[in-house]
C-alpha cells in the first residue's frame, strides 16, 4: 500500500458499519470506524486503501478530523464482492503506520441473485397453536472438486437452524431474528468452504414458526405475520478455474416431522428424541427410525418424507442486520439441585437467565420429563413460582403450562435436550418424572441474548453497590434478543420503553447496532399517520383481523421512543446517518402527535372550560396512555369502569376493551404533554445536526409553545405544579419544562414528596432513571446516595435483600415473605448504572459533542463510599475514572482516549481541560456523606 509510517503507531479496532468484520454485507454505501493510534491528540487526514476482488483503490489523503462512519472510499460494490482495507491517519506527531485490514464480503445486493426457491414444509392443515412441529427439510447436491469458497445465505418465515453434511452451520441462535417482515428480512450468511465435499451433500435444516406465526406479545394470539412457514437457502461454490456453482433450496427437497412434534416461544417445546431420523441431514439413506408413527395432527399425509411445497416469494427486502446475532453466550452450572419428592428435581441456577436449559441426564429410554422454569420459588422455597409469568393474563393457558417444555429420553447414549426453537426468563427448574437423581453435571442453563460487546465497567468500596452494577448488566443482557425486549418470561415484545432504557443499556453494552436494527423495524411499522405502535416490531397491521386484541397505540412516553432512540444513539456513537434514516419516522411522529394536540380535547376540561384557552392547541390532552405505568403510592382516581368489574373479565378481548375504557377516561394531558415537549425539542437539534435549518426553527418554536402551554396549565399562579407527584416534578425538571426561577422551588417540592413517602422513590417505569440524576444535578447529592443505599420496601438494595439477580417490574417484586409481584427481569430499575457512571464515577457524555469525543469527568463521593471506578469503551477507546478517598485527600486517575478531549472538575470545584493519556489529579476530600446504611 505505500507510503511507510513515520513512527507513529497504527490506528486500531478498524470496523464496518457496526461490527468488526461482516459476511454478506448488503449495506451498498459501507462506512468504517476506527481508533486513533496511542496518544494521538487529533486526525488531521486519513487515507483508505484496499482492493475489492483484484481491484485495488485508494482515496488517498483526505482532509478531515473524522474517524467515525466515514464512507469506505472504494469503487461501487458488487455483490458477494471480497473487499479488504487498512487505514492510516495523519496527526499531530505525524503520519501513521497502517492499520490491520478490515476483511468483509457483500452479500447478495440485488433481488435478481436470489435463484433458490422459497420451500416450506408438507403441512396440510395448518396445526392449532402450540401443536405446530419443527419440521426437517432436506435437499441433496452434487459438488465438484477444487472448491476454495463457499458461501451459504439463508432466511426464513420463521427459526431456522441450518445442517450440511451433519454439521451445524454456524453459531446464530433463533435466526433470522425478529423483524418487520413485511417489509425486511434479514439474511445470514455463513463460510461453509469445509464442510462441502466433492461429490454428493446434504443441506439440512430445521423449520419452527419463531416469531413470524407463533404467539407473540402480551396477547399471544398466532400468524401475526403469516401463517405458513418458509425457507430460503442459497449456496455459493467457487471454483479454482474461476467458476461458481449455485444451488440451494428447491422442489427436489423432501420434509419430515423430527423429534420437535412442538415448538413455539410462549408454548415451549415438545419433543421425542427417539424420534430424531437418522442421517437426516448426511449423504445417503434415512431411516426415519422413530418409536411413533408420524402425528395425524402434524398434518402430514403418507411417508414421512414427503416433498416440499414451493412457497411464494415474498416482497420483503432481503438485507444483512445491523446487529450482532443472538448466540449461546455463558453456560450456568447449578447451584443446588433438590429432590423434594420422588420424581420431582428443583434446579437452581443462582442466576436470572434468558435462554433454555441444557438436560443430558434424561434418563432411561422413553422417560417422559416435564420442565418448567420460574425467575422464583414458592414463598415456602418447595417449588417454583409460575405466577409472576401469567399476572396479567389469567385467561392463558398453554398447552404445556407456563415456560414449560416436554422431552422423552432416547435413553443412555442419546442427545441432550436443548430446546433451541424457545426462549425462557428462569432461575429455577423443575424437572418432574425423572426415576432416579440428576447430578449437577447432567443440567445447565444456557444465556441466550444478542451477542453485544459488553463497554462498561463499575467497581467501589461498597460491595452492595457493585452488586447493583452487577444485577443490572444481567437485567440488560437478557432484555437483548435481537430486539430490545422489555421483558422475557410473557411477552417477548421489542416494547418502546426502550427510549427511556437506552441510556442505561448504552453505558454497559454497544447496543449502537441494536438500536439501528430495531429503528428500521419501528420505522417499518409506524402507521401512515405518523403513529409508533407500542411494540416493534408488531405482528397485528393495521388491518389485521387481529388487531382487536391491541392496546392502541401512539402513547406518550412509549411512541417518543422514536425520538429517543435515536438521538441517545447518535449522542453515544456519533452515527448521523441513522438520524438521517430515521428523520422522516421522527417528523411523522412528532406532526401526529402536534395534530392531535391541535384538534382533539379531553372531555374533562371540555366540561370545565367550554371554549378552549389559546394555549390548548399546544395541550396532548387525549387518547390511550399507560402514563406513569406502576408508579407506586395511592389508589387512580375512580373511573366509569369499576375494578371489580375487571376483575370478572375473562377472555382477552374483554379484558383490552376494558383497560382500554378505564385509561381513557383518565386526563394523562401534564405526562403526555411532557413528552411532547421533549420530542420536539430534541427534532429541533437533530433538524439543525442534518443541516435542516427551516425545520430546527420550526421544531423549535413548536416545542417552545408547546412548554408555554405545559406552564400555563400545570403550574399554578404561587409556582406549585398542579400535579403532584415525583414523577411530574422528575421530568419538569430534566425536560426543562419549569423557568429558571422556580427550577430550586421544584425541586425543594420534589425533595419533600420523597421524605413524605418514607424517603422512598414514587416512581414507576418512564421517570425512574431520572430519580438519582436529577436529585445530584439539583443540589441533591446526599438525598440521592441515601436512596441508593436505603434498604427495605421499595429501593434498590430490596433487590439483594431479597434473593434477586435481576431488576423487577415493580419495586417489591420479591417481598421479605417470598411472594413474587408481576416479572422480575426488566431494566426500569437496571438504570441505576446511569448514576453509578455519570455520578459515582463521574463519566458522563457532552450534551453537544457526540460519541464520547469530548466529555466530563465529574465524580461526586458520597454515600460513605471511599474509592470508585467506571471503565467505559467509547467509540474513540477506553475511559477510565478511578477516585480514592484517602488520609483527607481525594485523588483522581482519569484516561482519556486518543482523538478526545475531557473536563475534569474535582468535588472542591477546580477545573482542568485534558487530553488523550492518564492524568491525575488530587485535592482537599470534602467532608464524605455517610449514606444509609
Amino acid at each position: 500500500m505505500g507510503e511507510l509510517g513515520w513512527g507513529v503507531s497504527a490506528p486500531t479496532d478498524l470496523r464496518v458499519e457496526h461490527r468488526p468484520a461482516l459476511l454478506g454485507l448488503t449495506e451498498p454505501s459501507p462506512r468504517l470506524s476506527w481508533r486513533l493510534p496511542e496518544g494521538a491528540a487529533r486526525q488531521r487526514a486519513y487515507r483508505i486503501a484496499g482492493h475489492m476482488g483484484d481491484q485495488p483503490w485508494d482515496t488517498g489523503w483526505v482532509a478531515s478530523d473524522r474517524s467515525l462512519f466515514v464512507p469506505y472510499g472504494g469503487p461501487p460494490l458488487v455483490s458477494r464482492a471480497a473487499v479488504r482495507c487498512a487505514v492510516r491517519v495523519r496527526t499531530g506527531a505525524g503520519v501513521s503506520a497502517w492499520s490491520e485490514p478490515v476483511h468483509w464480503e457483500m452479500g447478495l445486493l440485488d433481488p435478481d441473485d436470489w435463484t433458490a426457491h422459497w420451500i416450506g414444509p408438507a403441512e396440510g392443515e395448518v396445526p392449532p397453536p402450540g401443536f405446530r412441529p419443527a419440521y426437517h427439510l432436506r435437499g441433496g447436491f452434487t459438488a465438484p472438486g477444487g472448491v476454495v469458497r463457499a458461501r451459504a445465505y439463508a432466511t426464513a418465515h420463521g427459526l431456522y437452524e441450518l445442517f450440511l453434511n451433519g454439521e451445524r452451520v454456524g453459531d446464530a441462535e433463533l435466526a433470522p431474528g425478529f423483524t418487520a417482515y413485511r417489509s425486511h428480512l434479514h439474511v445470514q450468511t455463513y463460510d461453509v468452504t469445509g464442510l462441502v465435499r466433492t461429490g454428493g451433500n446434504v443441506l439440512g435444516a430445521v423449520l419452527s414458526d419463531g416469531w413470524f406465526r407463533g404467539r407473540t406479545s402480551y396477547h399471544r394470539l398466532p400468524d401475526g405475520f403469516g401463517d405458513r412457514t418458509a425457507l430460503v437457502v442459497q449456496l455459493h461454490l467457487d471454483h479454482e478455474d474461476g467458476t461458481t456453482t449455485v444451488t440451494g433450496t428447491n422442489p427436489g427437497w423432501r420434509s419430515a416431522v423430527g423429534a420437535v412434534k412442538a415448538a413455539d416461544f410462549f408454548d415451549g417445546v415438545a419433543a421425542d428424541l427417539r424420534d430424531e431420523p437418522a442421517g437426516w441431514h448426511t449423504p445417503g439413506p434415512v431411516s426415519h427410525g422413530g418409536t411413533i408413527p408420524h402425528a395425524p395432527q402434524n398434518g402430514l399425509v403418507g411417508d414421512p418424507w414427503s416433498p416440499v411445497v414451493l412457497r411464494e416469494r415474498p416482497a420483503a427486502r432481503l438485507i444483512s442486520s445491523p446487529a450482532p446475532p443472538v448466540r449461546r453466550l455463558q453456560e450456568l452450572a447449578p447451584v443446588s439441585v433438590t429432590r423434594p419428592a420422588r420424581g420431582v428435581h428443583i434446579v437452581d441456577f443462582g442466576q436470572n437467565v434468558g435462554g433454555w436449559v441444557r438436560l443430558s441426564d434424561l434418563g432411561p429410554r422413553g422417560t417422559l420429563l416435564g420442565l418448567t422454569h420460574a425467575e422464583a420459588l414458592t414463598p415456602d422455597g418447595g417449588d417454583v413460582d409460575t405466577s409472576s409469568g401469567q399476572a396479567t393474563l389469567r385467561w392463558y393457558e398453554p398447552p404445556r403450562g407456563v415456560q414449560s417444555d416436554l422431552v422423552v429420553s432416547a435413553g443412555p447414549g442419546g442427545p441432550a435436550f436443548e430446546p433451541r426453537h424457545t426462549r425462557h426468563g428462569f432461575r429455577y427448574l423443575r424437572v418432574d418424572g425423572h426415576p432416579g437423581r440428576i447430578a449437577p453435571g447432567g443440567v445447565a442453563a444456557v444465556a441466550v441474548s444478542s451477542d453485544l460487546p459488553r463497554t462498561g465497567w463499575f467497581r467501589c468500596s461498597d460491595a452492595r453497590v457493585e452488586r447493583l452494577h452487577d444485577i443490572a448488566c444481567w437485567t440488560y443482557r437478557n432484555q437483548a434478543c435481537d430486539i430490545p425486549m422489555a421483558e422475557i418470561t410473557r411477552e417477548l415484545a421489542g416494547w418502546t420503553d426502550f427510549g427511556w432504557n437506552i441510556r442505561g443499556a448504552r453505558l454497559v453494552h454497544d447496543v449502537s447496532g441494536l438500536s439501528a436494527k430495531w429503528l428500521a423495524d419501528l420505522a417499518a411499522d409506524q402507521w401512515p399517520d405518523g403513529t409508533v405502535r407500542n411494540y416493534a416490531p408488531d405482528p397485528l397491521g393495521p388491518g389485521s383481523l387481529t388487531a382487536r386484541f391491541a392496546i392502541p397505540h401512539g402513547q406518550a412516553g412509549f411512541g417518543d421512543a422514536a425520538v429517543s432512540v435515536p438521538w441517545e444513539t447518535w449522542r453515544a456513537y456519533g452515527d448521523d446517518g441513522l438520524l438521517a434514516r430515521q428523520y422522516a419516522s421522527m417528523t411523522a411522529w412528532v406532526d401526529r402527535v402536534a395534530r392531535v394536540a391541535r384538534d382533539e380535547r379531553h372531555p374533562v376540561r371540555r366540561a370545565a372550560r367550554p371554549e378552549p384557552a389559546p394555549h390548548e392547541e399546544f395541550l396532548w390532552d387525549t387518547g390511550y396512555h399507560f402514563g406513569e405505568h406502576l408508579e407506586p403510592g395511592p389508589p387512580k382516581p375512580p373511573v366509569t369502569l369499576t375494578r371489580q368489574r375487571i376483575a370478572r373479565i375473562t377472555d382477552l378481548e374483554s379484558f383490552t376493551a376494558a383497560v382500554v375504557e378505564e385509561m381513557r377516561a383518565r386526563d394523562h394531558a401534564a405526562f403526555a404533554t411532557a413528552y411532547f415537549h421533549r420530542s420536539a425539542r430534541l427534532l429541533s437539534r437533530i433538524a439543525g445536526i442534518l443541516g435542516r435549518p427551516d425545520d430546527a426553527e420550526r421544531y423549535g418554536l413548536l416545542a417552545e409553545s408547546v412548554r408555554a402551554a405545559w406552564q400555563a396549565e400545570f403550574i399554578t399562579p404561587d409556582g406549585a405544579l398542579t400535579c403532584d407527584t415525583q414523577a411530574t416534578h422528575l421530568r419538569a425538571l430534566a425536560y426543562g419544562l419549569v423557568p429558571a426561577d422556580l427550577r430550586a422551588r421544584t425541586t425543594a417540592r420534589l425533595v419533600e414528596l420523597i421524605h413524605a413517602a418514607g424517603t422512598r422513590p414514587g416512581t414507576g417505569l418512564p421517570t425512574t432513571h431520572l430519580l438519582l440524576p436529577v436529585l445530584a444535578a439539583n443540589g441533591h447529592l446526599d438525598l440521592a446516595y441515601e436512596l441508593l443505599l436505603r434498604r427495605g420496601s421499595r429501593s434498590w438494595m430490596s433487590v439483594i435483600d431479597n434473593g434477586g439477580t435481576t431488576f423487577w417490574e415493580v419495586w417489591d417484586g420479591i417481598t421479605p415473605d417470598g411472594r413474587t409481584n408481576l416479572a422480575l427481569n426488566m431494566p426500569t430499575r437496571a438504570s441505576v448504572v446511569e448514576f453509578l457512571h455519570g455520578d459515582v464515577g463521574g463519566v458522563r457524555l457532552d450534551e453537544d459533542v457526540p460519541a464520547y469525543r469530548r466529555f466530563t469527568v465529574a465524580p461526586r463521593p458520597g454515600g460513605g463510599l471511599t474509592w470508585a471506578e467506571v471503565k467505559q469503551d467509547s467509540p474513540y477507546g477506553r475511559i477510565g475514572s478511578a477516585w480514592r478517598i484517602e488520609g483527607g485527600r481525594f485523588s483522581l486517575e482519569v484516561t482519556v482516549p486518543p482523538g478526545t478531549t475531557a473536563e475534569v472538575v474535582l468535588p472542591d470545584g477546580t477545573r482542568a481541560e485534558v487530553g488523550p493519556g492518564v492524568h491525575a489529579f488530587a485535592a482537599r476530600a470534602e467532608p464524605a456523606d455517610s449514606g444509609v446504611a
